[in-house]
């Protein structure tokens, strides 16, 4: 199963070869190939999957989905507390 979590571009580097921005996740910045992307600017929000921006998401698309995956996280930490006690 693959997951690719929204994150927002922070830079974009001009240069010789691939068209690259720096994209933050949470604090955790990583460089991402925009090339399939044109028209990106810093300030939007991206899919980024094994280094490649793949889709635009708007700010609203973009925290729904932050939120989605905190919520599933302190579900899993919830499990993980209520197995530790059995």
């Amino acid at each position: 199963m693959c997951l690719a979590v929204p994150g927002i571009i922070r830079e974009i580097k001009e240069g010789p070869g691939l068209k690259m921005a720096r994209v933050d996740f949470g604090g955790v910045l990583r460089d991402a190939c925009i090339e399939a992307l044109p028209d990106v600017r810093v300030g939007d929000y991206v899919i980024v999957h094994a280094g490649f921006a793949l889709n635009v998401l708007s700010q609203k698309e973009a925290l729904e989905t932050l939120a989605a995956l905190k919520e599933l996280d302190e579900v899993e930490q919830e499990l993980d507390q209520a197995e530790s006690k059995v």
